[in-house]
């Protein structure tokens, strides 16, 4: 059992044959993914040769556009690797063509411009994973998007993370200490993002093959203090960690979604939340294991 993507979701690739998608579908095709076609506008009826070195993984029909692709593939996922330029607007089509689940990569995307798909997918029952992420990944299912998926493990601890780097150590930290995974998100580091904690939290709270939930966050936004405020609720046991905590006062962070305003966003407003909800809070990345293997003993959970 998995959130969002299983080994039965057939997947499209928005922009497949530019240099992201070109590189990253191949690997998406050999970490087990049905990749089941791609668009690029204006090179419909051409076939990607999906290859990794010398090893020819088959080929990939193109399609003009996501609604004919969904039309003739039953596509219900799309990995998004179109230019910031043109992402919000492969957002907007994805959705419009019921497309169930849309990830997109693309990072840069103009704030206003995703201002806009945000109200699109308002009226269109799309979840939106990203953007400026890495993806989701379900070990055993494969991946859709960029995670190095040979650091998976299948398992039952679900995992959420705002930063893609911090997403990979730790999930290779769990892989090590031999806690397997459900279902990986890499929510997204912009202001603008489609499926922040708490509808993690809600999803991996509904699945019956998930016994317990680690999230990476960061400072900026209250997307960790609304995830705390939900983490009260729920019957499976929580782990977070929050970084940038000795980051200086007034410091910009990489990711556009760092912003602390006054005492909104801080590390340590974070971290207080967290504890006051009931989730313990790792200091450093190399505690998550311990203690999520803790929390699994709460729940009688391996």
């Amino acid at each position: 059992m998995s959130i969002l993507f299983n080994r039965d979701s057939r997947v499209i690739v928005q922009g497949i044959t530019g240099s992201e998608g070109s590189y990253h579908t191949p690997r998406m095709i050999d970490s087990g993914t049905r990749i089941v076609g791609g668009v690029t506008p204006g090179k419909g009826g051409q076939r990607f040769a999906a290859r990794i070195g010398d090893r020819a993984l088959g080929e990939v029909p193109v399609f003009d556009t996501v609604a004919e692709a969904r039309e003739r593939t039953g596509a219900d996922v799309a990995c998004i690797f179109v230019p910031p330029a043109g992402a919000a607007d492969a957002i907007m089509e994805a959705a419009a063509a019921g497309i169930g689940v849309v990830v997109c990569i693309t990072e840069n995307i103009p704030v206003l411009d995703m201002a806009r798909a945000a109200a699109f997918l308002k009226e269109h029952p799309a979840r939106l994973i990203g953007p400026n992420c890495p993806g989701l990944a379900t070990p055993g299912a494969g991946k859709v998007g960029i995670m190095p998926y040979h650091t998976f493990k299948e398992g039952r601890v679900g995992f959420a993370s705002r930063s893609g780097t911090l997403a990979y150590e730790v999930v290779a930290l769990l892989t090590e200490a031999g806690i397997g995974q459900s279902t990986c998100i890499g929510v997204g580091g912009d202001p603008i993002i489609g499926t922040p904690f708490v509808e993690c939290l809600r999803l991996f709270e509904r699945d019956p093959e998930t016994d317990a939930v680690v999230i990476c966050g960061e400072i900026g936004g209250s997307d960790e203090e609304d995830a705390a405020a939900y983490a009260k609720t729920m019957r499976k046991p929580v782990v977070g960690f929050i970084s940038g905590r000795t980051a200086p006062a007034g410091k910009r962070m990489g990711h556009a979604g760092a912003i602390v305003s006054g005492n909104t966003g801080t590390a340590q407003g974070k971290v207080e939340a967290l504890l006051a909800a009931g989730v313990p809070v790792a200091d450093t990345i190399f505690d998550i294991p311990e203690m999520t293997k803790q929390a699994l003993a709460k729940v009688g959970a391996r």
